[in-house]
């Protein structure tokens, strides 16, 4: 039994045996206030959510003003976003595996207060060292909070339309968040200072914990298996390392020593995590989450979109902000559709659409629907207008992406065993964090060798530049719709996979 099976009481002799059958006039007092407690608290996971996934970006306006203040060099600026990056991705499985064994209602407010209590330590940094180190702490944090979100949304929704529904919605916030954190950074840049940035964590987690320790259900604690130490350590430093030899390749290449060294360590590492796993008694991942086929190509697929999406975003506000020379509230507001239209294909599109024709024409509809929009961005010149060629390419790539994202995190975590839960929503958020910054150092040493390449005026170097970046990006677009048309299976969310899940009867809403 998982830790966060609901708490049970023997039947008293008037009680139904069998769920949803209640006597006439009567209602089952412990699920009494479950269907609008389950909306209260897709909410709270929404405002987790959103605080986790902005905080890729939302320091990437606020760096010129923190590198000003601090007086850190250019070569150390990217360590205040891959240290966030790195802790947060290698530690994702442990978290969700800590979440499944200590339960999930704990770790999840323990991750939001300690990703608040980081953020500050971050805000008053008084040299680049501290900063780092918070950034850092903020991942780990992040690494126990994110999972046990996803968990606590997968195990709520059971009926299939409701699923669709809350994923679309949780969709859009995952799919919204990065550019959410580029509009957030350059308002807080603008108005305030850079520490603001940081300090805006402490208002998401104060709403947060009163709204879970208020609606989210209390559950009672089963047999906690061991700890699997093996498969912790080799995942663990074996994601640290393809992290850092990517972020590494950035700056120092990708002949450099250092980065070949992290690499095929991080991939060997790996290797032996997937082979420990295999014979573990409790693995920290079951294999069996990622080896059925639908889950596998979902994961695949927001694997992808990282690695397009947090590319774009950083050289799209390059663009805005060094090309056509907005300020950074202008370049944050300038994404501000982008968002929007997540949001309208995330909560409108996908939910009525998903049940009926299944997650592989969504996905893969979404892929080259995201692909063209990332695809109007090689119209952007030194003089182009925001409205004439930048609004177009944000709308329909966040349409794209509302599909993609809302559709494939329902399908990577529909039909797991509440023990498995955990486990799974990890592996959403590792594939997408992993993704994300394999796409940022990928991308941006693309960036680099075109602009070396072009020759010429600089100016136009740097923009034939972003345009083999963007394009680097669609590509990454275009394999998302080719996995989920050769790997997710034609059908629409099978109800006999959320059976499991359905049959077993909701939590208790007492507190």
């Amino acid at each position: 039994m998982s830790s966060d099976t609901p708490a049970r009481t023997a039947p008293a002799a008037h009680t139904p045996q069998h769920p949803g059958e209640q006597r006439p006039g009567k209602q089952h007092p412990a699920h009494a206030a479950a269907p609008d407690h389950r909306w209260l608290v897709l909410a709270v996971i929404g405002i987790a959510q959103l605080a986790v996934v902005l905080d890729a970006t939302i320091v990437n306006i606020a760096l010129p003003s923190a590198q000003r203040d601090l007086g850190f060099a250019d070569s150390q600026r990217q360590w205040v976003v891959t240290a966030y990056s790195l802790a947060f991705g290698s530690l994702l499985l442990l978290g969700g595996r800590l979440g499944d064994l200590f339960g999930r209602k704990n770790t999840f407010l323990i991750g939001l207060a300690g990703f608040a209590g980081a953020s500050v330590v971050g805000g008053l940094a008084q040299d680049f060292g501290q900063l780092v180190a918070a950034r850092a702490l903020q991942g780990v944090f992040g690494a126990l909070l994110a999972p046990s979100a996803l968990a606590v949304l997968t195990t709520t929704f059971t009926d299939p339309r409701e699923r669709a529904r809350a994923f679309g919605v949780f969709g859009a916030i995952a799919g919204s968040g990065a550019a959410t954190g580029v509009l957030l950074g350059g308002v807080l840049t603008e108005y305030t200072t850079w520490r603001w940035c940081l300090y805006v964590n402490v208002v998401f987690a104060v709403v947060g914990v009163a709204g879970a320790l208020a609606f989210m259900p209390r559950f009672a604690r089963g047999p906690r298996p061991r700890l699997d130490v093996a498969g912790t350590v080799t995942i663990t430093l074996g994601l640290v390392g393809i992290v850092y030899g990517f972020s590494s390749a950035e700056s120092a290449g990708w002949t450099d020593a250092v980065t070949i060294a992290s690499l095929a360590a991080g991939v060997a590492l790996v290797a032996l995590f997937v082979l420990v796993e295999s014979r573990a008694a409790h693995p920290l991942l079951p294999l069996r989450i990622v080896r059925d086929r639908d889950r596998g190509g979902a994961l695949v697929a927001i694997g992808l979109v990282g690695v397009a999406m947090f590319g774009i975003f950083l050289f799209l506000t390059y663009y805005l902000n060094q090309t056509l020379r907005f300020s950074s509230l202008q370049t944050g507001l300038s994404f501000l559709p982008m968002p929007f239209s997540i949001m309208a294909a995330a909560t409108q599109i996908t939910p009525r659409l998903l049940p009926r024709v299944g997650p592989k024409v969504l996905i893969s509809t979404g892929g080259l629907l995201a692909a063209a929009g990332v695809l109007l961005f090689l119209r952007t010149e030194a003089d182009s207008t925001w409205a004439g060629t930048v609004l177009p390419a944000l709308v329909v790539t966040g349409l794209g992406m509302g599909l993609i994202v809302s559709s494939a995190m329902n399908t990577a975590t529909s039909g797991v065993a509440r023990e498995d839960a955990g486990a799974a929503g990890a592996s959403v958020n590792t594939f997408q964090q992993i993704g994300g910054s394999i796409g940022t150092a990928l991308l941006s040493t693309v960036f680099a060798g075109a602009v070396s390449r072009h020759g010429g005026d600089p100016a136009e170097a740097v923009l034939h530049g972003y345009h083999v970046a963007f394009a680097g990006g669609a590509i990454a677009l275009v394999l998302v719709a080719l996995v989920a048309g050769g790997v997710v299976n034609r059908h629409a969310v099978r109800q006999e996979r959320l059976a499991g899940l359905a049959a077993v009867p909701a939590p208790s809403t007492a507190h």
